[in-house]
């Protein structure tokens, strides 16, 4: 708790971490924070976080009130792994960033995945069949910019395509755990196993959300040593 000075910007009473699901791109949800501010966000449990860029932006939980503190060090923008009770969330803050939205990548998209439809005003802002690999890899750079949030789209793919995205993953696990986890799918839905610690089962996670495309129904099978209800570190995970 940063004391009763702290000015609360926003409660948001959500549930944001999803339940089954695998973090891939896009993120679930965009906060914004001003550098040297800061921001509470409503949640109802988080077990563990983990930020790809410390430097940028600061995170502690508040067991007390059950939020969230999302504190802005300096300008840039912070990629934020949240974890509660099996289930998993990404976040991108941004601190005193402006939005980054690249029309290139989506014209790319566009034609990369012919049938790709925009309806702005819909609870479906984007739906696309991901056909091939080319469609795949449009999407993936278009999905890590701030045009879209994950509750917003609409994804079919094709058998061969989540074929080439199954070997993607399976090389990042190999880079972290030395092939102790394996990955394979059952319809749409991504099973993870095997003996890994706490910060293997972290860094597996990182590696899931670089290389795969929307989200994923989430079978998480691996085996990891028991670990304190709150895990406060804040240390880059790659």
């Amino acid at each position: 708790m940063r004391g009763a000075a702290a000015r609360r910007s926003c409660f948001i009473a959500l549930m944001l971490l999803v339940p089954a699901r695998a973090v891939a791109w896009p993120v679930d949800w965009i906060h914004d924070v001003e550098a040297g501010k800061e921001k509470f966000v409503k949640l109802p449990r988080v077990d563990w976080f983990e930020i790809d860029d410390p430097k940028v932006l600061a995170v502690e939980w508040v067991a007390e009130s059950k939020e969230l503190l999302l504190i802005g060090l300096k300008p840039g923008r912070a990629t934020v792994l949240l974890g509660a009770e099996g289930k998993v969330a990404a976040w991108r803050v941004r601190v005193s960033s402006p939005p980054q939205n690249d029309a290139a990548l989506l014209t790319a998209a566009q034609k990369a995945c012919p049938d790709l439809k925009l309806t702005p005003l819909e609870e479906t802002k984007l739906t696309v069949t991901v056909g091939t690999e080319n469609c795949r890899k449009a999407l993936l750079s278009l999905f890590q910019t701030d045009a879209f949030e994950a509750r917003f789209f609409d994804l079919t793919f094709e058998g061969t395509v989540l074929q080439n995205q199954l070997k993607s993953v399976q090389e990042g696990l190999q880079q972290v755990t030395k092939g102790r986890v394996r990955a394979r799918y059952a319809g749409a839905g991504l099973i993870l196993d095997g003996k890994v610690t706490v910060a293997e089962h972290r860094k597996v996670l990182w590696e899931v959300l670089k290389r795969t495309l929307g989200r994923f129904a989430l079978d998480d099978q691996m085996e990891l040593p028991p670990e304190p209800a709150v895990d406060a570190g804040t240390d880059q995970p790659r």
